[in-house]
């Protein structure tokens, strides 16, 4: 396998109690699968397969993270969900499983790259049409051009406004919300209108 002089130059920037962790996973790589090949991917260093990703590694402030593409099937129970990655948040080489057990881990993430196919993501339920609070509608009726406004929103930017409203806690956040957004929609903005670009 070639290195990727991207990863050295990523590698090169961590965090000094990181470079020793994103060092040992990648010769455990290269030693397990001399075939796969270096690349970055969302910034990160990433070992692929015939352009299948087996796992990418990843240096933060405080911690590294060694993330195996198929984890959850890889390491079922075992893995760790309190951090990206399936090892936690590692800040010394220790933190590792030891190099038979790492390179038995490669192995198997390698297979599961080359022969078993990604599992389905699961189709979640829509959500619930957003219910029109009766204070905001009665406030829409007496502002007809915000009304139209709302009307002709696409659902998610109307659900936007509608949570926001059903969302605020006491009634004079309520009371409040509805005047901004009887504002905001009879000048046609959204209820994000300050954060879309120019």
């Amino acid at each position: 396998m070639s290195r990727d002089p991207r990863v050295d130059a990523y590698i090169g920037r961590a965090q000094p109690f990181a470079r020793p962790i994103l060092e040992h996973v990648r010769e455990r790589v290269h030693a397990t699968l001399p075939e796969a090949q270096e690349t970055l991917k969302w910034s990160a260093p990433t070992f692929t397969l015939d352009g299948k990703i087996v796992l990418m590694l990843a240096a933060f402030k405080a911690h590294a993270a060694v993330n195996f593409w198929r984890g959850q099937e890889l390491r079922g129970e075992a893995a760790k969900t309190d951090a990206m990655g399936q090892f936690g948040k590692l800040t010394c080489v220790d933190d590792l499983p030891p190099v038979d057990e790492l390179d038995r881990l490669i192995a198997k993430a390698a297979e599961l790259a080359r022969s078993a196919p990604a599992p389905r993501k699961v189709k979640h339920e829509p959500k619930p049409a957003a219910e029109l609070h009766p204070d905001f509608a009665a406030a829409l009726d007496g502002a007809p051009k915000a009304k139209a406004q709302l009307e002709g929103f696409s659902p998610g930017a109307r659900r936007e406004y509608l949570d926001w409203i059903a969302d605020a806690k006491r009634d004079e956040t309520r009371a409040t919300r509805i005047a901004t957004a009887v504002e905001w929609l009879s000048e046609g903005k959204k209820k994000n209108w300050k954060y879309e670009r120019c």
